[in-house]
């Protein structure tokens, strides 16, 4: 057998679950200290909330890019398997909306960064922000649909244009500290409400 057939089978064996499961944890508490830290934080910060050491971390993500590119994959899978829960948990279909907006939030804070990683005319970031948009967009669009069909919003809200617009309230966020974006989508979502 050659490297090449090895190698193809060590790429298309799943991997075990505490593997999974470690491969979580790290990257939980990657985003937990990027959010605080920003993406330029110490491995060994990472590695000690993770409760591993470095090295595993290098053996996982050889460089920084790699494990901010894991955390926003990570990040986008989170955020998209949040929305059928949250819709059919929520006391309502704008309570679900609501939540997951906030849930929105979180990540656009953890992807604070991703920009200085990767630009726009690298490879990558293309098919980062295809996987973004493949993933999240049809989330916010079915709880759209879903408070729009209860009477709660209006019905002509479009699920990228929503996002798009919570995205650029989120910009300005970490450069002023009297800026709450978190309290103005807050406010787009309660706008969205239909007129009693």
């Amino acid at each position: 057998m050659s490297e090449e057939d090895r190698g193809a089978r060590q790429v298309a064996r799943p991997k075990r679950a505490d593997a999974r499961r470690n491969e979580k944890t790290l990257l939980d508490a990657a985003a937990a200290i990027f959010v605080t830290s920003g993406v330029e934080a110490p491995v060994r910060d990472i590695a000690a909330k993770a409760g591993v050491g470095t090295a595993t971390i290098y053996r996982h993500f050889p460089t920084r890019a790699d494990l901010i590119i894991a955390v926003y994959r990570h990040q986008v899978d989170a955020c998209a398997e949040a929305g059928p829960d949250l819709l059919a948990a929520g006391p309502t279909p704008h309570a679900a909306l609501g939540r997951w907006i906030d849930l929105f939030v979180d990540f656009l804070v953890t992807k604070h960064g991703l920009a200085a990683v990767l630009q726009p005319d690298h490879a990558g970031f293309d098919a980062l922000h295809a996987y973004f948009l493949d993933r999240l967009v049809p989330v916010c669009a079915r709880l759209l649909d879903a408070a729009a069909e209860s009477g709660e919003i209006r019905p002509d809200v479009q699920a990228y244009e929503l996002m798009r617009g919570v995205g650029n309230l989120c910009i300005g966020a970490d450069s002023d500290p009297r800026y709450d974006a978190r309290r103005l989508v807050a406010l787009l979502i309660a706008g969205l409400r239909r007129p009693d």
